[in-house]
């Protein structure tokens, strides 16, 4: 198995609160396969508190146990890709069993086809409204599960939604289950980042638009704020050689110049991640280094070092001293199409583009290196950075 992926989703030892976690599964998952009734059980928690890992665990007890018809669904192609890979060292577990939901839902509503347990992850992603051109017909992906399995086991962050056909909240969650079982399993502690609860409080703020502060000092995690991009671009790729897995990310609004939608910046240039219908996830591809990666190539996936180039959707306003979001500036579209059933208000659109921000910003284990394209946000980072080594 690749040692990457094993490291990530198979970790050797679990917390204690995991164990808890999957005991409390586990017997869930039993009582629900002896009743008529089609279950559900959720996983809810932020980025980087394990969910993925408690979910392998259960995979792969049941997925090889031939007792089980089973399935693994994801709606992310890098993803998709990184459980493909995996599947091939899991003696008894049929790489074709692991499917995007589209196709499930498809193939087992033509041919008939019903399940003990359907696992999903990132069920985020789910489409909650019906999207013919990617030929799924129905009105609501989770429904159209439930309905194939004895029981769903589902992972949700509800801050990692962030385009309007895969809107989900705890209440459209909660109606779509309507009248089946269900029981929900927190998970709240953070596994990915060796940070601190302060830091990542202070990282939850910034996307909030909450006053800005300093970065706490307390813990090993590394934290720096980069007057240019290109400075960062050079710090990532030194991270990189020595200790691997460490990328550049960006949000979207950056301008074309000169034809080029690269992401430009100061003496920084780089096209953005290309996605590739290789096996090789684009984290662990070494030409990754060369490309700026977003949130459809790394979500759900760790890295070491992550270097941050907040985009030009991203401000800053002096009077209250917190960064803004500029849902205007934000030039990837999908994010704003309109829903017959929901109508979003300008917050909401404002909270989709944050969270596309907090799930990039989380991604690096070991340390996060920061820049800004706005000048005035990117310099009051730069002025805390530098008090707060003054002080």
């Amino acid at each position: 198995m690749n040692k990457i992926l094993e490291a990530q989703f198979l970790i050797d030892q679990l917390s204690d609160d995991q164990q808890h976690v999957i005991t409390q599964l586990n017997t869930y998952i039993h009582d629900s396969l002896l009743k008529k009734q089609h279950a559900v059980a959720i996983i809810q928690g932020a980025a980087g508190t394990g969910k993925s890992v408690v979910l392998m665990q259960l995979v792969k007890q049941y997925m090889t146990d031939s007792q089980y018809k089973t399935a693994l669904v994801v709606n992310h192609p890098e993803l998709y890709k990184a459980y493909q890979d995996m599947a091939k060292d899991f003696p008894g577990l049929n790489p074709r069993d692991i499917r995007r939901p589209t196709a499930l839902i498809n193939d087992a509503q033509k041919n008939h086809r019903k399940y003990d347990v359907i696992f999903v992850d990132e069920a985020h992603l789910l489409y909650s409204k019906s999207e013919p051109y990617a030929h799924y017909r129905g009105k609501n992906q989770l429904t159209d599960l439930m309905q194939l399995a004895k029981i769903v086991v589902v992972v949700y962050d509800f801050n990692q939604v962030f385009q309007s056909k895969m809107y989900w909240s705890q209440e459209l969650l909660l109606n779509t289950i309507g009248d089946n079982p269900y029981q929900q399993f927190n998970m709240d502690f953070q596994y990915r980042m060796i940070a601190s609860e302060s830091q990542i409080n202070w990282l939850d703020n910034l996307t909030a638009q909450n006053p800005l502060t300093p970065f706490p000092n307390d813990s090993n995690f590394e934290f720096e704020v980069f007057s240019t991009a290109g400075a960062l671009y050079e710090k990532i790729k030194s991270k990189n050689k020595t200790v691997g897995l460490s990328r550049v990310v960006a949000t979207s609004g950056f301008p074309r110049i000169n034809g080029r939608h690269n992401v430009e910046m100061d003496t920084f240039s780089l096209p953005w991640d290309e996605w590739d219908p290789q096996r090789t996830h684009w984290a662990k591809r070494e030409s990754s280094i060369t490309q700026v990666g977003t949130i459809y190539t790394l979500q759900g996936f760790d890295l070491n070092y992550v270097g941050m180039i907040i985009g030009p959707s991203f401000g800053y306003d002096a009077k209250t001293d917190h960064m803004t979001v500029l849902p205007e500036k934000y030039s990837h579209k999908e994010i704003f199409k309109k829903r017959q059933d929901l109508q979003f208000t300008p917050a909401q659109y404002q909270d989709f583009i944050a969270n596309v921000l907090n799930v990039l910003i989380k991604r690096g284990k070991y340390g996060l290196y920061l820049t800004a394209y706005d000048d005035a946000l990117r310099e009051r980072l730069v002025t805390l950075q530098h008090d707060n080594q003054l002080s």
